[in-house]
């Protein structure tokens, strides 16, 4: 069985001192595996308390370059990080924050193509993409491998969290059947996006993600959190599964994976 050395109990002291974390919940942290998809907006706090949590293995998805737009809200790269790949500026940062977690970069674009190969080897996966042709197939893919998924999304001041467990409660296409038509939804780069809100989405997600670790506490299955930070109001609404769902309904119609980019007018 893992021992935790003098200063690994010192770093995760505070954790350790929960009734619903201890000893046995850290292990169980330290024992984990989480991929996140998007090491951007989301992807970056949700990424950075994962990795101080003391998370045993930490995969990062990401295609991009690090622009100076993004420094306003991906709190994992900085201004010398202008030009370098996402996800080794995500990575170094990581590996200076905890050394005892083992952080794998994948620079590359996720597609039907590769992604059962990126989420087989991790218990977790996080959706921290900006497009909705990733949201859909990171989670076709979760429900056909009944791996956890913590969806978030941001736009200007607002925000939403979902969790999904396959087989225990809706899935993302549950609530959203179809992809958008193309146009008919703004992206950050188009309407904006206030930093603080992606650091809230990532957080949340984030703790979700350790929920589901240690198997505390209330997880947002069934439900979509709403958040609002320029009036300030949380609201959480339920969501119920849908027995029609084309991808965990009674009778799904998907039977393999695709990728969205002609139903969202994107050219890959």
């Amino acid at each position: 069985m893992f021992k935790f050395s003098e200063e690994q109990i010192e770093r995760y002291s505070r954790q350790i001192i929960l009734p619903q974390v201890g000893g046995r919940g850290q292990r169980k942290i330290r024992q984990a595996s989480v991929l996140i998809v998007g090491a951007g907006g989301l992807g970056s706090p949700c990424a950075f308390y994962l990795g101080a949590a003391g998370v045993g293995k930490i995969g990062l998805v990401d295609s991009d370059e690090v622009e100076l737009s993004n420094l306003s809200r991906q709190i994992l790269h900085f201004s010398p990080d202008v030009g370098r790949e996402k996800v080794y500026s995500a990575k170094e940062k990581l590996n200076k924050l905890n050394p005892d977690v083992e952080v794998v970069a994948y620079s590359e674009k996720v597609s039907s193509e590769n992604i059962m190969s990126l989420i087989n080897d991790y218990d977790i996966v996080v959706d921290g993409s900006d497009n909705f042709p990733t949201r859909y197939l990171v989670n076709d893919a979760c429900v056909m491998t009944n791996k956890p998924l913590s969806h978030g999304a941001i736009l200007q001041f607002n925000g939403q969290i979902f969790t999904i467990l396959p087989g225990k409660g809706p899935c993302y296409r549950c609530l959203f059947a179809e992809p958008p038509p193309p146009g008919e939804i703004p992206n950050c780069q188009q309407a904006g996006v206030i930093g603080a809100v992606a650091g809230v989405v990532g957080a949340i997600q984030a703790n979700e993600v350790l929920k589901i670790i240690l198997n505390q506490g209330k997880l947002l299955v069934g439900h979509l959190l709403i958040i609002d930070l320029l009036g300030m109001e949380f609201r959480k609404v339920k969501i119920s599964k849908n027995k029609d769902c084309a991808m965990c309904g009674d009778s799904p119609s998907i039977k393999n994976l695709i990728d969205y980019e002609q139903f969202c007018g994107i050219r890959r």
